[in-house]
């Protein structure tokens, strides 16, 4: 397994989560890494991501000043800190990496992928 997520639930409307993605050597030291979401009958979406120094972040506009990345390198795991949650945040959240250096929305060029985390927002 090169990626794995969790931190998902279930959590009320203006609550926060934090997920987690632990990652394997390849897969991390591939240098970006990111979060994907796909919510019911949508296609999968971005979400953040950063790159390998964390110095670089990248944001969907509609979580902008609520989520943020980050990562720890040392513990080959990333993270997503989601505040101010709201009900259309809810979605199954993937984290994926990709051999480039700097963070990028298009989700064909990730190289690697984690299965999901469900995160549900109750109103």
């Amino acid at each position: 397994v090169q990626l794995q997520a969790s931190g998902g639930g279930l959590v009320q409307a203006g609550g926060s989560l934090r997920l987690s993605c632990a990652a394997s050597g390849r897969a991390f030291s591939s240098g970006v890494m990111g979060w994907f979401r796909q919510a019911p009958g949508k296609e999968r979406a971005f979400v953040a991501a950063l790159d390998w120094g964390g110095t670089n972040t990248l944001y969907t506009d509609s979580v902008k000043g609520r989520f943020t990345i980050s990562r720890e390198n040392a513990k080959n795991t990333m993270y997503l800190q989601m505040n101010n949650l709201k009900p259309e945040d809810t979605a199954v959240y993937y984290c994926a990496a990709a051999r480039r250096s700097y963070p990028t929305m298009r989700f064909d060029v990730y190289d690697y992928w984690g299965q999901g985390t469900l995160v549900t927002v109750s109103s």
